[in-house]
């Protein structure tokens, strides 16, 4: 496994690096990422999510004040702003003085304007709170599964079935969906048989008959296998 990603993430970083025009991103990209940037990917995203399709390193992007700003990962499917900040305790938060605090509020700030999608992992839940860390970036991909699927051309009511697949932790069934959309049981397993077919469900519990259903690849980042 190790090895794997090891050839994915210096595929993934030289493939930018050699198709990057501005030459201080290629600077950036030639250093690689931070010590934490990389654990993140090791640790908690390429187990979640299985690849880095989509990911972009020190992306720069400009700001209302015509600043550059460069994001340490960038998720990007489909034209989605995404942004990941990781977080290390000495240079964030021990250490962070009074200028670098008040830029670091003005740059999330920026961004939330220019329309990205802020996530935030500090150092120390990678390393102690991976499980949770998972969950955290399953729900963050999931924002994006609109775009995606945007060719899907999804009804209203799938729509709102993945935000709130998105929502929940634990599988869920028919009975429970049709409760928040309003509609019969029948309905909803409608939908639910749906989405599961377009894969961006998967069924959580149940062979013969579909009982659960949950967010594509939660379970993965679980531990578990799907039925």
């Amino acid at each position: 496994m190790a090895a794997d990603f090891e050839r994915m993430y210096d595929e993934w970083l030289l493939k930018q690096a050699e198709g990057e025009g501005n030459p201080r991103r290629k600077e950036l990209l030639e250093r690689g990422p931070g010590h934490g940037t990389v654990e993140f990917l090791r640790q908690i995203w390429v187990p979640a999510i299985g690849n880095l399709d989509d990911l972009h390193a020190e992306l720069e992007v400009r700001d209302y004040h015509g600043g550059c700003r460069y994001i340490d990962l960038a998720y990007c499917p489909g034209g989605a702003k995404g942004a990941i900040e990781i977080h290390g305790y000495a240079s964030h938060a021990r250490d962070l003085d009074t200028r670098r605090f008040k830029d670091l509020c003005w740059r999330h700030s920026l961004l939330g304007l220019e329309g990205w999608t802020l996530l935030h992992v500090a150092f120390l839940s990678i390393r102690e709170e991976p499980e949770r860390c998972r969950q955290l970036v399953l729900a963050f991909v999931g924002r994006f599964l609109s775009y995606a699927a945007s060719a899907e051309e999804l009804s209203w009511l799938e729509e709102e079935t993945l935000r709130y697949a998105r929502r929940r932790l634990a599988p869920f069934g028919a009975g429970e969906l049709a409760g928040h959309l309003r509609v019969t049981d029948r309905h909803a397993r409608t939908v639910l048989h749906t989405l599961a077919r377009r894969e961006l469900l998967e069924v959580a519990s149940g062979t013969q008959r579909y009982r659960t259903y949950r967010m594509k690849g939660r379970g993965k980042a679980n531990g578990t296998q799907r039925p």
